[in-house]
């Protein structure tokens, strides 16, 4: 049983991802262009390999989903949000994905993304 005062899903360097899901992500002009929507992770390592940003629809409904890569992506405190050099334009080009898609079943998805943004995969 926890202390009181403790907290749950979060320490001084461990969040859980229901935490992260949901906050905001900016852009480098410090633009809000979306929100995690989910983490990716890797099997093996246990590393998050993607967040992916959504965005476009209203309230939700209609958003499109970003996989940006999670090391392109850092906490701003000021914020309250995650900041990521990538800006609207780069991600409205980027590879994505609608609620009815499910293009993490295909092995070459996530090589696509790593090769958009010029990084590697974990």
């Amino acid at each position: 049983m926890a202390g009181k005062g403790v907290a749950l899903n979060e320490t001084q360097q461990l969040i859980s991802s229901d935490k992260v899901e949901g906050t905001s992500v900016y852009g480098a002009d410090r633009e809000k262009i979306g929100s995690i929507y989910t983490l990716m992770l890797d099997k093996r390592s246990g590393s998050v390999s993607y967040a992916v940003v959504s965005f476009g629809g209203f309230l939700g409904i209609g958003d499109d989903y970003y996989p940006l890569p999670w090391k392109s992506l850092s906490y701003d405190v000021d914020l309250g949000g995650y900041v990521t050099s990538v800006t609207r334009d780069q991600l409205e080009k980027a590879p994505r994905y609608r609620a009815d898609e499910t293009p993490w079943d295909r092995p070459d998805y996530g090589r696509g993304i790593s090769e958009y943004y010029g990084t590697t995969m974990i």
